[in-house]
């Protein structure tokens, strides 16, 4: 169990996770603790590891002050919760490429002619890839490691929301973000709740597979 890890009960984390909108404004969570909760999301898996999420972390009041009209069907959310999470997809996150596969070389986690191998494989691709097709990579990939973040927050006692509901085409701007690299994906409250969340009806896994 990590530092501030307050539960590993499977079944708790995943069906004690509620869309939360309330927030004990009182509550704040550390640099350090939301540091290891983004380190433990980012676990996640990505299309050729290429982990395309970026984070910005609003949790200051001017920071605050600055969402609040991005996200104005939100406003409880932004306004109680400790921060809010603002996910970005990196249209440019080939750029890391040396970085991660060299550094996989470096601790033994795959060979040099491996990593010689997907480098010469992956190059062209990334050079040659549509911007709707990159995209829609960035977005599936922002999607897992946002669930996953959910996830980890509740293993460490916090409550979240995701929210599509915001100003997409203003919000990389407002926090200083070039626009046609980051690509918004979704917002996350997190925080303590300040009643308990309600449960919500699941489809039957009936009506929503189909076995072949």
């Amino acid at each position: 169990m990590s530092k501030y890890q307050k539960t590993n009960d499977f079944n708790e984390i995943v069906f004690g996770r509620r869309s939360v909108k309330y927030y004990d404004s009182s509550v704040k969570i550390s640099r350090e603790e939301l540091t290891e909760i983004l380190a433990e999301a980012t676990a996640a898996p990505s299309s050729v590891n290429m982990q395309p999420w970026r984070f910005v972390v609003i949790e200051s009041e001017e920071g605050k002050a600055a969402l609040a009209p991005l996200a104005r069907f939100n406003q409880n959310q932004v306004s109680t919760s400790a921060a809010v999470i603002a996910v970005f997809g990196d249209m440019d996150n080939f750029q890391y490429a040396e970085e991660i596969f060299g550094k996989s070389v470096e601790l033994g986690y795959m060979p040099q002619e491996v990593k010689d191998m997907q480098f010469k494989a992956f190059t062209p691709y990334y050079q040659n890839i549509s911007k709707a097709d990159l995209r829609d990579v960035i977005l599936i990939d922002a999607g897992l490691v946002s669930m996953q973040l959910m996830l980890v927050a509740r293993a460490h006692g916090y409550d979240t929301n995701p929210i599509g509901g915001f100003e997409k085409d203003q919000i990389a701007e407002a926090f200083g973000l070039d626009k046609e690299r980051y690509v918004p994906v979704m917002l996350i409250s997190i925080g303590k709740q300040v009643n308990e969340g309600h449960p919500s009806y699941r489809l039957p896994v009936e009506t929503v597979t189909t076995w072949k």
